[in-house]
């Protein structure tokens, strides 16, 4: 039975302080006997003190990126058994942001996505159509594309460790949501892909988050979509308060 899952992206925000200020405020705010997961992604520099500081909490940490190899002359990078040697078992991949400014394909985050599951850890993979794509009537095509592209080469025992996160990109950072009817329409579609591909368990079993301008306003409304099991929240995650609402939300 798939899981409801709220987590936040912190991007590039929050020096080690701030960090551990928000991290303490959100220990205070988010109640321990929730049954949905909550996760938040604190930059590289800071994941470590996040891990050791949530250790004995429910709220889980993930990385915001990862390298496809496993050590190696790649300058700046982190690779999954850094990851994993600081209690970080969850990384998201895919980011709009990523494969925008940092023109990561599909193909690249496929072999991300294989070192990820290789290392057992739980991948929140994102996808989505850009602004142009929707007007055109092509979004459900490059969401298809995407998915098959960096997902469907994968056995159907990897899906247990994949958590989804659909982005439409013309609603990140804008101000502008898409609506709880289209946002439950392309979730909806996403989980009839999963379906024609590897079953009904593994459809019924993934959890299919939304991600793009949730705010405590809006969440309780998207998050009420039968197919939407969640969301990958950006600005509103660095607000203690917005997050909880949010959290609390589903």
């Amino acid at each position: 039975m798939r899981q409801k899952i709220v987590a936040g992206n912190w991007k590039m925000h929050k020096n080690a302080e701030e960090t551990e200020d928000l991290l303490n405020e959100l220990i205070d705010k988010i109640p321990t006997d929730l049954d949905q997961r909550v996760i938040v992604a604190p930059t590289f520099v800071n994941l470590s003190a996040a891990a050791d500081h949530l250790e004995f909490t429910p709220i889980e940490v993930a990385a915001q990126n990862m390298h496809q190899a496993e050590g190696g002359a790649f300058t700046g990078e982190i690779s999954a058994g850094m990851l994993e040697s600081v209690g970080v078992r969850i990384v998201i991949l895919g980011h709009s942001e990523r494969r925008a400014y940092f023109h990561e394909t599909d193909a690249l985050l496929a072999a991300k996505v294989d070192t990820a599951l290789k290392h057992e850890m739980e991948v929140i993979f994102c996808f989505g159509e850009e602004l142009k794509d929707r007007h055109a009537g092509q979004h459900f095509n490059v969401v298809e594309n995407q998915l098959k592209d960096g997902l469907f080469h994968l056995e159907a025992s990897a899906w247990k460790n994949i958590i989804l996160a659909y982005e439409p990109v013309w609603a990140i950072g804008t101000g502008e949501t898409a609506s709880p009817e289209q946002a439950q329409e392309m979730h909806e579609f996403i989980r009839d892909i999963i379906r024609k591909n590897y079953g009904n368990t593994v459809a019924e079993d993934v959890s299919i988050l939304y991600g793009g301008s949730v705010k405590p306003e809006n969440a309780a409304e998207i998050f009420s979509k039968p197919d939407v099991d969640g969301g990958l929240i950006g600005g509103a995650a660095l607000k203690s308060d917005d997050f909880t609402k949010i959290v609390l939300a589903i």
